[in-house]
């Protein structure tokens, strides 16, 4: 490989967020792929997962356990602060696993069968909390409450449980077309990378728009998220320990999907809450660099 297609794979997700940031006039406007990239990042994924492989695993509970509880306790906890940061912190603790946590609990030594099976769990479990809770938390609490529920979940279920429905289906209904996608499960990557380069840039876009900013609540956003993106690889990793696998637990709770993240929080929450999740990406993928190079350190002085 060329030197400067190594450097741009590598550098792939910063690169995104920095043309993102540039191109916002034009990248802002795109955010309507976004559930689409999503669908096809999960689906892709989801592929590759056998039912046979699916197992639940006790600390499954307990990390299901914190999402859905803890994001309820944090949103009342900061509630009083405010109500924009509280959301912000909510939507960090509920979003579900990323779907590229697979690749990196597996470069750090952990269980890719745990990984995955959680990633479906937990998207399953957000689909089913997620129109309950936003009706609560955001911009819906002028409809009726079973309204607002049944149009969020026309919303996002689709986007987080048909991708596991289709990938069964054409799993055993059409084997030919299940093992071509397969083969080219890496496209998630490209995929993820240009879903971040949408999602950066509408969220340039509305902080540079915004009528009235307000500049200590977006700061404060970005801050709280990365107490609560420290506090979920660590409380993963603490829950792990116990089953013997920090690794996997850490991921799983730690490693969010961002990118749903922000594009829920600005459909379904106050926008400005999404700062959170944006900032969330940066912190998380600085602790994954880190945790990377700190085992290559290790492997390498063991050599």
């Amino acid at each position: 490989m060329l030197p400067i297609f190594k450097f741009i794979k590598e550098w792939m997700l910063p690169i995104a967020m920095f043309f993102g940031a540039v191109t916002y006039p034009i990248s802002g406007r795109l955010a309507v792929l976004t559930p689409y990239l999503i669908f096809s990042m999960l689906l892709l994924t989801f592929c590759k997962l056998s039912p046979r492989e699916i197992r639940f695993h006790p600390a499954h509970a307990k990390l299901l356990a914190f999402q859905l509880i803890g994001c309820v306790l944090i949103y009342v906890a900061l509630y009083k602060i405010n109500p924009i940061i509280a959301q912000g912190a909510m939507i960090c603790v509920l979003a579900p696993t990323a779907t590229s946590a697979a690749v990196i609990t597996g470069m750090l030594g952990g269980s890719v069968a745990f990984l995955t099976s959680y990633l479906i769990f937990c998207n399953i479990a957000v689909a089913i909390a997620a129109p309950l809770l936003f009706p609560l938390f955001g911009s819906y609490t002028n409809m009726l409450f079973f309204d607002s529920v049944l149009y969020i979940c026309k919303e996002v279920g689709p986007v987080l449980i048909l991708p596991l429905i289709t990938a069964w289906i054409l799993r055993y209904g059409f084997p030919k077309i299940h093992e071509r996608i397969v083969r080219i499960h890496l496209l998630s990557f490209y995929l993820w990378a240009l879903a971040l380069l949408i999602v950066t840039g509408r969220t340039v876009k509305f902080l540079i728009e915004q009528e009235n900013p307000n500049y200590s609540i977006e700061i404060s956003c970005a801050a709280v998220s990365l107490v609560i993106c420290c506090g979920q690889f660590l409380l993963g990793r603490k829950i792990g320990s116990k089953y013997n696998d920090p690794v996997s637990s850490g991921q799983g709770l730690g490693q969010k999907n961002t990118i749903l993240a922000i594009w829920m929080a600005q459909i379904y929450l106050n926008p400005i809450s999404s700062v959170a999740p944006a900032g969330y990406v940066l912190w998380q993928n600085i602790i994954n660099s880190y945790q990377l190079w700190l085992r290559n350190k290790r492997i390498t002085n063991k050599q």
